[in-house]
């Protein structure tokens, strides 16, 4: 039996000012996410404490978790030369740990350039300190300009402020972020199901595309954990969706909508394929798919208006797909992995 195409490995930037909480966020991460294999790159100097072992900035190192995790320190020469090494590895995402004053728009930059076909870009995180946020902003102006990079906000170390205040920051933050959504939350606890899929029954060495029942075992699997107060929306329909619609309703998510993944199918002209969809805040991605056709979502937030939600998903099915121009599909054309740009 001819083995299926292994899916490229997401890669995933966490950066953020010092002291916002980056470490901590992917000690959570390591420790949480089980039956995940992350790749952990640190692109930075200095003695960082990740999962309990201390990377003592050297160059180029790699150390193994007992988790089956990797973690390496790089320098931003050798990050290219370590993402190729990775991409080589049997993993199922690769988180970067940004320098503190590392530019996200460069990294950005070379992810998005990157002709690895093992590896996809999988969005930003900007972890930032609530309780230090007046002072950080006036030592780093630049912070803001930050901001704009970001597919979702990690507002960290909320425990520390009062409530009035959090929904105030919250509010700034994400004005300052152009509408991007932001996640509040404390020492770092980050759910990985919003960042990246966690394979669900499948066999060490079988490498394939997750179901519709695996996305929704993922989520009853992390039900009982202390991290997952997250609403979880499905939807599924059988009729195609019209593209422009649909384009228009990923445009304009609802700001606790955090994670949208799964299948979409848009009928005819030229949005006859299934499409698989993946979504960390603002970023977006869509690959070809195969499969019978048919829409099936995974939609993950808190505060949904349910109800609403799935209104609005419906209002974009299409009845008669052949209606539809071909120039339709052109909006949703431009989330393929060859038609990103660092301007998206």
């Amino acid at each position: 039996m001819t083995a299926m195409p292994r899916k490229p490995i997401p890669v995933v930037l966490v950066a953020g000012f010092l002291g916002s909480g980056k470490t901590t966020l992917l000690n959570h991460l390591l420790t949480s996410a089980s039956g995940v294999r992350i790749g952990v790159l640190v692109n930075d100097f200095g003695s960082i404490n990740i999962d309990a072992m201390a990377v003592a900035g050297q160059v180029d190192s790699t150390v193994s978790l007992a988790n089956g995790c990797l973690c390496c320190a790089v320098d931003a020469r050798g990050l290219d030369a370590m993402l190729a090494t990775l991409a080589d590895a049997d993993l199922d995402v690769i988180v970067i740990e940004a320098s503190g004053l590392a530019e996200p728009r460069g990294l950005i930059r070379m992810l998005l350039a990157s002709e690895n076909p093992a590896l996809e870009y999988g969005g930003l995180l900007e972890v930032v300190d609530a309780a230090e946020f007046d002072a950080t902003r006036q030592r780093h102006p630049e912070l803001a300009e930050h901001l704009k990079f970001a597919d979702l906000v990690v507002l960290n170390k909320t425990d520390r402020i009062g409530g009035p205040r959090r929904a105030e920051l919250a509010a700034t933050v994400g004005e300052l972020a152009g509408g991007v959504p932001v996640l509040p939350v404390e020492h770092g606890r980050v759910d990985p199901a919003l960042l990246f899929d966690i394979p669900a029954g499948r066999r060490d060495d079988e490498a394939r595309q997750l179901s519709f029942q695996d996305l929704l075992a993922e989520e009853d699997d992390h039900a009982g954990h202390a991290h997952a107060a997250y609403d979880t929306v499905e939807f599924t329909t059988g009729v195609p969706l019209h593209p422009r619609r649909f384009q228009r309703f990923l445009a304009d998510r609802p700001a606790g909508l955090y994670r949208v993944k799964g299948f979409v199918h848009f009928g005819q002209p030229g949005g006859g394929l299934r499409y698989t969809l993946h979504t960390v805040g603002s970023f977006l991605r869509l690959d070809r798919g195969a499969g019978l056709p048919g829409t099936q979502l995974v939609l993950i937030g808190t505060g949904i208006d349910t109800a609403g939600l799935l209104a609005r998903l419906r209002a974009c099915e299409e009845a008669d797909p052949a209606a539809v121009d071909e120039q339709a599909m052109l909006g949703i054309l431009r989330f393929l992995p060859e038609n990103l740009s660092e301007s998206d």
